[in-house]
This record gives structure tokens, C-alpha cells and sequence, in this order.
């Protein structure tokens, strides 16, 4: 297979078959002090790697191998220990809004960062996690290798009822069908760089399956009715919450009393996302960073009243406990990465570029 490397380690394959998309990049062809930036810029159009001082003049070791076939993405990366962040600023300004699914060959992850759980959940765990990219998230990674699936929203929403509370589950080894998911990524990992786009295009969507499979299991939801039943309550009351951030007498009783629910139940079931009243407060914070993306003019302070904050310290505390930043370093963060995106866009269409 005919390919071409770049300065900055990365190498692009001409795929045998149009329909596959490959690239591999490493850090080791960069200068020591070099390598963590090569890797924050090659991960930075997704995620933030946050470099310690000792990565930055000491190295940083990694590689990854990606494959992309349509709606679906496929990685194996092997990386030194690291700190990864996907803000609410990049996460309000980003478009994308799949699954990742990290599968831990090697190593383990922390899931006691930035993730709603379980206190009695142990911290650090070897298994899979997901994450919606449509919520922030901070995890810290030991020196791992780690299989990767990007798995589209409508994929995952077709089988998982009530999708959105899967974000930061893990399924530990193990487990059922842990080992069956392990397998098949293990086998994806060797075969993809010389299968075929539709054979690529199957195998991955089997992976999706057996990786949905694993997460429906571990969140006890087995039976078709139970789970369709489940699934159309908690839309039912997420429907509500949405409808009503904006009144401040929303909370976990008023939302029970006004859809005539069984209390012990919902609590129950939104007891992974730290309860319904945390629900209803991330999803305020949420809405508020977007507001204060989309609404750069706007006084912090109003946006807060309009969500039903009592007051801008109340909110201001809340939002910077949520997210590790202020309101307003979150808007300046986002506008940097504004700037920054249409910068790369300019660039792509100045001298040399498309």
C-alpha cells in the first residue's frame, strides 16, 4: 500500500478501497520537547490533552491508528499516562455528538473525573467506558492501549433507551460479553488496514452492536417491555425538565407531582447521573454554557436568572463546580476556539491549502 509520511509524524495510507479513510501518526519523530504538543495537536479537533511539565520536557510517548468508514471511526492508540478534557466551551462549540466507546487492552482509566457515579464505584478500572460527546468530560489514563469506537448518536439512541444516561458508564472485564466486545476490537485492530470498505463497514457495526449489547446488559435493561417502558418515562420527564429550565420552582417533586410518576422509581432511575435534582441542575449549566455561547452580549447575570438561578454567585458557584471554570472563562475559552476554528479555515483555503 502506497503512503506518504509528513514532518510531523503523521502518516497518510492510500486506502485500497475509496471508501476507507486511514492515517496513522506517532510521536516519535518529533523532538523530545515537541512530542506532547504533536499530540495535543493531532487529539485537539476532539479532545484536550493536558500536559504536565515533566511531558513537556520529557517526552511523551504515543501512536495511533485510525480508520474511518462513513458514520463510523475506529482507533488503536498506545500512549504514555494522560490527562484528557473535553470542556463545556469545546463541547458548545463543537458539532459532534456521537459515542466514544474506549475499549483498555492495556492499562485502566480513572472514571472519579468530571463523570457523575456511583460513590461506591471504584475510581480507577480496567473495562470500557463511553462517553457522550455531547457532554464534558475529564478522565485521567494510566499508559495504556486503548481500541477506540466513534459510534453515531442514532446508532446508539435505535438501541439504548434513554442514551444520554450511558455517559461515563463502564462496563468492567469481566463482565458479560466483555470479553466477546475485547475480541472483536483485538480482531478490527489487525484485520481493518487490508479489509475492504463494506466488509470494514460490517465488522464495524457488528463491534457497535456487541459493544451496545454490553452497555444494555450492564444497565440491567434486558427485557424489550421493561426497557420500552423505561425508555419512554425518562423521556417523558427529560421532555418536561427541558420544557420548564426556566421556572425556578423546578425541581425533582414538582417534576414527580406534575406527571403523576412514582417518586422511589425515577429517583432510581436517574440515580447514575448523581439523582434527578443533579439532572435538573446540569441540564441549567448546560443550556447555560450554550447561552453563553450563543448569546456573547448577554449579561451572565440574566442568563442565570433565565435558567432559574436565584442569584449570579449561586450560579457562578454551580457552574464552576460543574465544569472547573467560571461562566465567564468559559465564554472566552469558547471564543478562542472560535477564532481558532476559523483560522484553520482560512488557512485551508490560503496559499497551498484546498
Amino acid at each position: 500500500m502506497a503512503s506518504h509520511s509528513r514532518p510531523d509524524g503523521l502518516t497518510q495510507a492510500a486506502a485500497p478501497d475509496a471508501g476507507i479513510v486511514r492515517s496513522s501518526f506517532s510521536t516519535y519523530a518529533s523532538e523530545v520537547d515537541q512530542q506532547m504538543l504533536a499530540w495535543r495537536d493531532r487529539v485537539g479537533h476532539v479532545v484536550d490533552a493536558l500536559p504536565s511539565k515533566a511531558q513537556i520536557t520529557g517526552g511523551f510517548h504515543g501512536r495511533i491508528d485510525r480508520h474511518a468508514v462513513g458514520d463510523f471511526v475506529f482507533t488503536d492508540a498506545v500512549t504514555d499516562a494522560m490527562l484528557l478534557e473535553r470542556s463545556v466551551a469545546r463541547v458548545s462549540t463543537d458539532v459532534r455528538r456521537n459515542y466514544v466507546f474506549h475499549i483498555f487492552v492495556r492499562g485502566e482509566v480513572d472514571t472519579g473525573v468530571g463523570v457523575q457515579k456511583k460513590r461506591s464505584a471504584p475510581n480507577s478500572v480496567q473495562g470500557i467506558i463511553v462517553f457522550d460527546m455531547d457532554q464534558p468530560f475529564r478522565v485521567e489514563r494510566s499508559a495504556c492501549q486503548v481500541l477506540t469506537m466513534f459510534v453515531p448518536r442514532a446508532v446508539v439512541e435505535a438501541t439504548i433507551p434513554d442514551a444520554d444516561s450511558i455517559h461515563g458508564r463502564v462496563v468492567q472485564h469481566g463482565a458479560p460479553l466483555t470479553q466477546l466486545v475485547v475480541n472483536h476490537a483485538l480482531a478490527l485492530s489487525r484485520d481493518l488496514p487490508t479489509m475492504g470498505a463494506a466488509q470494514a463497514a460490517r465488522e464495524l457495526d457488528a463491534g457497535a452492536q456487541l459493544l451496545l449489547a454490553a452497555f444494555r446488559k450492564q444497565a440491567s435493561l434486558t427485557g424489550d417491555a421493561r426497557a420500552a417502558v423505561q425508555a419512554a418515562v425518562m423521556s417523558q420527564v427529560r421532555r418536561f425538565v427541558e420544557a420548564n429550565l426556566n421556572q425556578p420552582d423546578l425541581s425533582p417533586s414538582s417534576v414527580v407531582e406534575a406527571l403523576q410518576l412514582k417518586r422511589a422509581t425515577i429517583y432510581r432511575w436517574f440515580e447514575h447521573e448523581g439523582g434527578l435534582g443533579a439532572y435538573i441542575r446540569n441540564r441549567r449549566l448546560r443550556e447555560a454554557a450554550d447561552e453563553l455561547v450563543r448569546f456573547p452580549h448577554l449579561h451572565v447575570i440574566d442568563i442565570a436568572y433565565g435558567l432559574g438561578f436565584n442569584s449570579a454567585s449561586d450560579f457562578t458557584r454551580a457552574f464552576r463546580r460543574a465544569y472547573g471554570m467560571s461562566p465567564q472563562d468559559a465564554r472566552a475559552r469558547a471564543l478562542e476556539l472560535q477564532q481558532a476554528s476559523k483560522l484553520d479555515l482560512l488557512s485551508s483555503y490560503g496559499p497551498g491549502g484546498r
